[in-house]
């Protein structure tokens, strides 16, 4: 989401994916595919430029989520004697019906 101004004072997040233009006459209109339409103070190049910000902050945290080293599991062989009770509590083969 960008933080933009409406035109007369507060602010708005807005999902930039719904842009489907923006012009500037004088004012800046930011029109979404379905049609709404809103007047906001930031010029056509500060809103491109949040519009990037945004998109390169999910590309980058996209990757830097692929790229994270994923912890190897840690197996354990478990013989009866060694089971502790937490173990039983937590192992669904062992639920009792109530």
């Amino acid at each position: 989401m960008i933080v933009l101004t409406r035109l007369n004072g507060p602010p708005f997040a807005l999902n930039p994916d719904l842009i489907e233009r923006v012009d500037a006459n004088p004012d800046t209109v930011v029109t979404l595919v379905g049609g709404t339409k809103y007047l906001v103070a930031e010029s056509i190049d500060e809103l491109l430029s949040r519009v990037r910000a945004f998109r390169g902050q999910v590309i980058a945290t996209a990757h830097a989520f692929e790229c994270a080293p994923t912890p190897a599991p840690t197996l354990r062989v478990v013989s009866g004697s060694d089971v502790s009770a937490s173990d039983e509590d937590s192992d669904p083969r062992n639920a009792k019906d109530v």
